[in-house]
């Protein structure tokens, strides 16, 4: 096989190549480089080489088949100062043992026993809304999902802490957004960083606390906190130090409520403005449910809600992409790729290709009722990623949305604030820039 240098991208600036048009509109840069430049296709963002993948066959290749020619994006590994050497950011044997030692945590038998929590925190968050009144969809969601996960991790509720652990990963996501395409170290003076410094202490001493509690009292509840401290290596009998349970329990934080809280918000935003997919999915929840709570035993027969799940994730997916460096010069779709170059895949670009999926900027459901997901490419779809390092919460938050959704659409409808403007901001996740605003209408 011959390989050949990339083929041409757009053209750039001389000093700053393709990075004012990636900072300015990145989700609308990168969807027009796929379109005009095909799968693969050349960046330079300053200082950084990239490469834009957007064939799922060549994703695969990088995230799954030759996985261990990449690294982690060094965008993450600049964020220790919050994440650690958790699972999101740790690499090579230590990452493949932490991930063997926090796998029996979400074993969907496991992970089916918090579904109760889930419909309890959602009943205790609908209990303060009132007919009329108008909150920020995103504050709401990310505030109940973080209520859950504090939850499931430490069996606790730790509402006066809330705020805090909020505010901490706040500061991180906007000290992201400046330094993930310039490697700023976290150490040095930025008024980012240095904003960023007080709230991670604020919540190590929170996460320190529940761990040093939990030791010392030696209670175990279940909770995945409990499982973590538990949790023994088969091969040489270790357990985590409280640095690294440190470590994974922020990196859980992050995952298990961010992701979750941008599915929902992104859902309801979509439900507001169609109302036929609303009201399709208010019939079925009622039809199953009968007025009652939902459970984990209802969620096969709520078949539509699942649909709408996966077309939001689809259309607004929480992670939109996905980067990888590679650690060596290397082959990735027939072309030759430097040491060092950032493989960039999205999933904004690929979940709305219309090779894989007809009219795709529309929101249609039903799309997944037949044989779709057995047709599409593996990587067509990938809202939690692929190969080795997909996301180990992935069914807790598939449920948890579920779950959610059916608890709330029967009993309140939303209706977008007119003028409020609704901007995805592609941050570490795929965030509403200025929230998502509604009118509550008791149902």
């Amino acid at each position: 096989m011959i390989v050949a240098p990339p083929p041409p991208g757009p053209p750039g600036h001389l000093l700053l190549g393709n990075l004012p048009e990636f900072k300015r509109d990145m989700l609308g840069f990168i969807r027009m480089c796929a379109r005009e430049y095909g799968d693969v296709v050349p960046l330079r963002l300053g200082p950084v080489r990239a490469l834009l993948l957007s064939h799922p066959d060549a994703i695969e290749t990088v995230l799954v088949k030759n996985n261990r020619m990449f690294t982690k994006h060094f965008s993450l590994r600049l964020n220790r100062l919050l994440l650690g050497n958790g699972l999101l950011t740790s690499e090579g044997d230590f990452w493949l043992r932490q991930r063997r030692l926090a796998q029996p945590a979400f074993h969907r038998g496991r992970v089916a026993l918090y579904g109760e929590i889930m419909v309890a925190y959602t009943e205790r968050l609908l209990a303060t809304w009132r007919e009329g009144e108008t909150r920020d969809i995103h504050a709401e969601m990310t505030r109940l999902a973080l209520e859950i996960v504090v939850k499931t991790l430490f069996d606790a509720d730790v509402a006066r802490e809330a705020s805090d652990i909020g505010a901490a990963f706040q500061a991180a996501l906007a000290s992201f957004d400046t330094r993930q395409w310039l490697p700023i170290p976290e150490w040095v003076p930025t008024p980012g960083n240095v904003r960023l410094w007080p709230v991670i202490r604020r919540l190590n001493a929170i996460i320190y606390g529940l761990i040093e509690q939990r030791r010392r009292t030696g209670h175990t509840s279940g909770d995945l906190l409990s499982l973590l401290l538990e949790a023994q290596d088969e091969e040489d009998g270790s357990r985590m130090t409280d640095k690294q349970l440190r470590d994974e329990v922020a990196t859980l934080f992050l995952a298990g409520h961010e992701t979750t809280a941008l599915a929902l918000t992104w859902t309801w935003y979509l439900l507001a403005q169609h109302r036929d997919v609303e009201a399709k999915l208010v019939s079925e929840v009622e039809t199953v449910l009968g007025g009652r709570a939902p459970t984990v035993a209802d969620l096969p027969s709520l078949r539509y809600a699942e649909m709408v799940v996966l077309e939001s994730m689809r259309l607004y997916p929480p992670a939109y992409g996905i980067g990888r460096e590679a650690i060596h010069a290397c082959e990735v779709a027939g072309y030759r790729v430097a040491a060092g170059t950032t493989i960039f895949m999205s999933q904004w670009v690929v979940h709305r290709d219309s090779r894989f999926f007809e009219e795709p900027e529309d929101f249609r459901p039903n799309r997944w009722a037949g044989d779709l997901p057995k047709r599409l490419p593996k990587f067509a779809y990938f809202p939690f990623g692929g190969g080795p390092r997909v996301c180990i919460g992935s069914s807790f938050a598939f449920m948890e949305a579920i779950l959610v959704l059916a608890t709330i659409a029967p009993r309140f409808r939303m209706t977008l604030v007119p003028g409020h403007p609704v901007t995805p901001w592609p941050s570490l996740t795929l965030r509403p820039e200025h929230g998502i605003r509604a009118v509550l209408t008791r149902r």
